[in-house]
């Protein structure tokens, strides 16, 4: 068995009995020991009493995060003429209509975000296997197909956070960056939490909010006390 660091070892003797905390202490705790030599980003895990297949239980939303991501988000834009240029004059970084379709079915997908407007969609349609599973096909719901461009381009970069329930019934969310002030973190984990509770689909039954975990990308989990993280 390989041995552990002592920067791992030491992670988890902090860690040992931790569990149900505030989310104050949880980010206390996670800053505390993400000394990574990068920026490690935030995470949360928030597993939910429901089961996706069944569509009157699929959970996904958007959030706009307070305090941004701290990530730089590569945004794509399917638009034509006027709206192309509209697209490009708010910072998307991709904008194309048909020339994007092909690059995206010829494997290259360099972007974060995927926006169209709605008389692009059936030519993103034909996109739906590649952009799917990654979670980046533009849909009404959560705002990425629109005729306001403009706006979905700067919620996207400006810290917006898109989530979307995973078959085992799991959200998952870079919510900031350690080095992130305390205030800013917490205030960015409740504001997602509160998106995911408030995105309860009808279908679900009994405990909806099962368990959230806090990470960072180097670090241990720590589970939060769900019912003070939902009353917020």
């Amino acid at each position: 068995m390989a041995k552990l660091g002592k920067r791992t070892t030491a992670a988890k003797a902090a860690f040992e009995g931790q569990a149900n905390l505030s989310i104050a202490d949880a980010v206390a705790l996670i800053k505390a020991n993400a000394n990574a030599k990068f920026d490690e980003t935030i995470d949360v895990a928030v597993n939910l009493g429901v089961d996706p297949r069944h569509a009157d239980q699929m959970v996904r939303g958007v959030v706009s995060l307070p305090n941004g991501t701290g990530k730089t988000m590569r945004v794509a834009v399917f638009a034509r003429d006027a709206k192309a240029d509209e697209a490009k004059a708010a910072g998307a970084d991709i904008v194309g209509a048909e020339d994007l379709m092909e690059t995206v079915q010829g494997g290259t997908i360099d972007f974060d975000r995927c926006i169209a407007t709605p008389d692009m969609m059936p030519v993103v349609g034909r996109l739906g296997k590649v952009l799917g599973p990654r979670n980046l096909m533009p849909n009404p719901k959560v705002g990425t197909v629109t005729m306001d461009v403009k706006a979905a381009v700067e919620a996207a970069k400006g810290g917006e956070v898109q989530f979307k329930v995973e078959k085992a019934g799991v959200v998952h969310a870079g919510l900031g960056k350690a080095s992130f002030s305390a205030e800013k973190l917490a205030e960015n984990v409740q504001a997602f939490v509160t998106a995911v509770q408030k995105a309860r689909p009808e279908g679900a039954k009994g405990t909806y909010v099962k368990k959230i975990v806090l990470s960072s990308t180097m670090g241990p989990g720590v589970t939060l006390d769900v019912d003070a993280a939902i009353a917020g």
